[in-house]
């Protein structure tokens, strides 16, 4: 998420260049990766993503599949923060213009702060979407949380009669983590709003 965010808002602001081969160039990558099932992405850089890389080159399997989840993510996060970037009205635009801003500072201190705030509770929501998503990196031998699980439900016997409890705990665990990051989202925004009025 630390790199994801950063790459999608260049994306974004890519994707409204004036530039026509930036602008396309950002559209062709969001739209591309955008239309591939995030278990394809997955099973693309856990598995070919090694044969077309020299022998002795090829990364970790847990480096590409964070390299594909960062790139999965940040796709979708351009579409949000493209939605926040058009939610700014153009007035503010030539209104910091008119003050004699660079197009650099213009986006840095007023576009980029008010088109997070709108687009907010979209990126959470997207957030917490690959949170649970990261559950699909079972399907190539990484081992998250319920993944570990089941590998122990089946290496030792021990384990079985709790598995309902571990199911639970687990299920808890998601929990907490996606409710504490949508009542975040609420506190942000909430600050942001007594801060605009």
């Amino acid at each position: 998420t630390a790199v994801a965010l950063p790459m999608a808002v260049l994306l974004a602001l890519g994707r409204r260049s004036q530039w026509p081969v930036l602008s396309n160039g950002c559209a062709a990558f969001i739209e591309m990766v955008r239309g591939v099932p995030l278990v394809s992405v997955i099973f693309m850089a856990s598995f070919m993503l090694p044969l077309l890389l020299p022998a002795g080159q090829v990364p970790d399997v847990l480096w590409r599949v964070s390299l594909a989840l960062t790139l999965f993510l940040a796709a979708y996060l351009a579409e949000v923060v493209r939605g926040g970037l058009q939610g700014v009205s153009r007035g503010q635009t030539l209104a910091a213009k008119s003050l004699g801003l660079s197009e650099f500072h213009i986006q840095r201190h007023v576009v980029l702060p008010q088109a997070l705030q709108h687009c907010l509770p979209g990126l959470i929501n997207h957030l917490i979407g690959i949170f649970k998503d990261t559950s699909l990196v079972t399907i190539v031998s990484l081992y998250e949380l319920s993944g570990a699980l089941s590998l122990a439900l089946s290496g030792d016997a021990d384990w079985r009669p709790y598995k309902i409890e571990a199911y639970l705990f687990i299920a808890l665990i998601y929990f907490v983590f996606c409710f504490g990051l949508s009542c975040y989202s609420q506190r942000w925004q909430q600050r942001l709003q007594l801060r605009t009025t």
